[in-house]
């Protein structure tokens, strides 16, 4: 009976021992197990061109369109009639290149007869002031004589005053000939408004006119663009002020030429911050040739180098 008694003690005591092993290599508290840890994350692109990617590995990419300094609508410097067009899109034009002409045959007529009052008013100032150096000899002759006695006062007065009558003849003239000129010059002005030239070399993106038009002033003519150098601008955060600095070189690329790296070079920084956006200014140029790249073109600039 005592010996029943000692087995089943053991049997409660080799329990107890086993529960407490279990115990000490179970779960971890709460019941949960412990994951593999995953693998990590790939880089995704976002629709902004910026790469979403770990901080480690992460770039900075901006983007924007190719420009060029020169591009401006070329508008009409007075009303009339589109005579001729000596220029269409795609031309290469050189500055100062006539590319249109309106109606001028009233305008040249009124120039024509402004030259020639202007040279009838020039002849008509050479003879008065021929006849005003004579009466001014008279004059310096009657002082001679006056200032000797031999002559009276009044013919000493009446060759004094007939010399400076003279003088402001020759006066009114001249600002007769001052109006003529002047409206010479207006009327020249004006139908050299009628010569539609190229502000600038480049080539003709668009025409809006056609021949026999009427237009206004103001109205545009041609669409007028220069052929480089290429240039893009972009904002950068505030972060990046002393990293990026004038005659920095950075790649450039975009899709419509994918296979191409080009190089761009940093010519203006701007030296103020947006305070509304914590952004500043940045104007980059191409280097070297140009290849397939044209104004209008998206592009993409990399800052990875400016981390």
């Amino acid at each position: 009976m005592q010996s029943a008694q000692l087995r089943h003690l053991a049997l409660i005591l080799l329990g107890l021992a086993s529960g407490v092993l279990m115990a000490c290599s179970g779960p971890a508290p709460g019941g949960s197990v412990a994951a593999a840890p995953a693998p990590p994350l790939a880089a995704r692109p976002t629709s902004s061109g910026m790469t979403n990617a770990p901080a480690s590995q992460k770039g900075f990419t901006v983007s924007g369109p190719l420009i060029v300094e020169h591009q401006l609508d070329l508008l009409a410097q007075r009303e009339g009639v589109v005579a001729k067009l000596l220029s269409d899109v795609g031309a290469s034009v050189g500055a100062g290149n006539l590319l249109a002409e309106l109606d001028d045959r009233q305008l040249a007529t009124d120039l024509e007869a402004a030259r020639a009052k202007t040279q009838a008013t020039e002849a008509e100032l050479k003879s008065w002031q021929s006849e005003a150096k004579v009466l001014q000899s008279d004059y310096d002759r009657a002082q001679k004589l006056w200032d000797a006695q031999l002559i009276p006062l009044e013919q000493y007065e009446h060759a004094k005053y007939k010399a400076e009558e003279e003088q402001w003849d020759v006066q009114r003239i001249e600002q007769l000939l001052i109006n003529a000129q002047a409206n010479q010059r207006s009327l020249e002005l004006e139908l050299e408004k009628t010569r539609i030239r190229a502000p600038f070399s480049g080539v003709v993106a668009r025409r809006y006119v056609r021949e026999g038009q009427q237009v206004a002033r103001g109205d545009r003519v041609f669409w007028i663009t220069g052929e480089g150098p290429l240039r893009m601008r972009f904002t950068l955060p505030e972060r990046f002020i002393g990293r990026i600095e004038r005659g920095q070189e950075l790649p450039l690329t975009t899709p419509d030429v994918p296979d191409q790296t080009y190089k761009a070079k940093v010519v203006e920084v701007s030296p103020v911050v947006d305070p509304s956006s914590s952004t500043f200014e940045v104007l980059v140029e191409l280097k070297g040739s140009r290849g397939a790249l044209r104004p209008g073109m998206d592009a993409s600039v990399n800052l990875d180098n400016l981390r």
